[in-house]
């Protein structure tokens, strides 16, 4: 059911009830003047009303002309125009018919000479009010395919933006990705992490700066505007960061370096300013960018001259975090593997205040990453997770934690009830 529904909201279905309406729309045109009847001139149609050959006909004053209607007492035969878009099956070259239509100018020596031709050859004649639907059926013919294609336009860029960027469409380029992880009922808690103590600290103040600020303000403290978690990968900065999330309470703005940069200047800087108003609306708020090497290098280094979209995007960013603008109540967290590349303005104090760096954990560290991995997980009771800690040096949280699921993937392929 949901395939169906997906394939209801593609831009295929879109284009094919455009290609429909357009088809519909082509037959109804081609279809008023595809009648199968015989026009002819004001003078052989006069000429046929000397010669009697006229049985009745209507006529309607139309935009500077008369529309003549009318039939034929005996059936003729004409010859049909051929067209390419005819189909060959129904395409007969001729036919025979009654009708026929022509068109007078409304002067009164034709209008006059109509009349009198009429009485001469006992033909019924008869005259209509002039069809006000017709200028409206010509504006609609001529407006409805506009609209058709204006809608058409319209559903493809919102199909666009909804398949590759979160439910966006094309015009919202400037519109920031971020997401308020505060709303997603984030479970991970500072319980959660194991093997960081003194960096789990460092952030519990962050947390309980913004619960009781009053605590810190009254002592003329100032919190960190920034706080710059660095280290090697799979040591848990993201994790703190979600832990952070989970116990702040607050609104928890979640985005990723690389999504500032797009191809289009400009866009960039743009959603660096959508991303603190948002913040700012919302305050006190937390702002979490991972991996900010991706837009945060240092300036001067690149191929554009020191002037390309991503360096415009951090210049964006370094006024945001510490311009003339007012920025209180919201904390900027960061994380990182490579703070080598991050330019110095980007580094120093009134920005990033606080860098956390987040190593590899010692032997007390790695036997708690251990134990918090293993809760949902049947050990035999030979198992000893102190010893696994003596012997897996340099391992960093991320190994540990796949560690103790290569034990219990083999555990279930052995078909054994516990991980020995």
């Amino acid at each position: 059911m949901k395939k169906n529904n997906n394939f209801f909201k593609s831009s295929g279905f879109w284009i094919l009830i455009f290609l429909a309406v357009i088809g519909v729309v082509t037959m109804m045109t081609r279809g008023v003047g595809n009648q199968t009847s015989q026009a002819v001139t004001s003078t052989e149609f006069i000429r046929n009303l000397e010669n009697e050959e006229i049985k009745e006909f209507t006529m309607q004053p139309g935009a500077g002309v008369w529309d003549i209607v009318g039939e034929y007492r005996e059936e003729r035969e004409i010859e049909k125009e051929s067209s390419t878009s005819d189909l060959i099956l129904f395409d007969d070259s001729k036919q025979s018919t009654k009708s026929f239509t022509t068109r007078v100018l409304p002067n009164d020596a034709t209008l006059s000479r109509i009349g009198e031709l009429s009485e001469q050859s006992d033909t019924d004649v008869t005259i209509l009010e002039q069809d006000q639907s017709g200028a409206w059926i010509s504006l609609l013919f001529t407006i409805l395919p506009l609209v058709i294609f204006v809608f058409f336009m319209y559903m493809m860029m919102g199909q666009g933006g909804n398949q590759g960027g979160g439910g966006r469409n094309v015009m919202n380029f400037g519109k920031t990705k971020s997401e308020d992880m505060s709303k997603k009922n984030v479970k991970i808690r500072f319980s959660d992490v194991a093997g960081a103590e003194e960096e789990k600290q460092e952030l519990v103040e962050v947390v309980e700066f913004l619960k009781d600020p009053r605590r810190f303000t009254a002592l003329g403290a100032r919190i960190p505007a920034g706080v710059l978690l660095e280290g090697p990968p799979g040591t848990g900065k993201t994790l703190l960061a979600k832990a952070v999330a989970g116990e702040a309470g607050v609104p928890f703005f979640s985005i990723s370096g690389s999504e500032f940069v797009e191809m289009f200047v400009g866009v960039g800087a743009s959603r660096v300013r959508d991303l603190f108003e948002n913040a700012k609306k919302a305050a006190p708020a937390i702002i979490f960018i991972d991996e900010i090497d991706a837009v945060g290098r240092q300036r001067g280094a690149g191929m554009g001259g020191g002037h390309d979209e991503r360096e415009q995007t951090l210049n964006q960013l370094l006024v945001e975090m510490d311009g003339f603008g007012p920025n209180s109540g919201i904390i900027v967290m960061a994380a990182t593997n490579r703070p080598d590349v991050l330019d110095p303005a980007l580094l120093r104090p009134g920005r990033f205040d606080r860098q956390i760096t987040i190593g590899r954990p010692d032997v007390k560290g790695r036997e708690a990453i251990l134990r918090v991995h293993a809760r949902n997980k049947r050990l035999a009771p030979e198992v000893r997770l102190e010893d696994i800690a003596r012997r897996t040096p340099g391992f960093s949280g991320a190994d540990l934690e796949n560690l103790l699921n290569e034990s219990a993937l083999l555990a279930a392929r052995d078909n054994r009830k516990q991980i020995q």
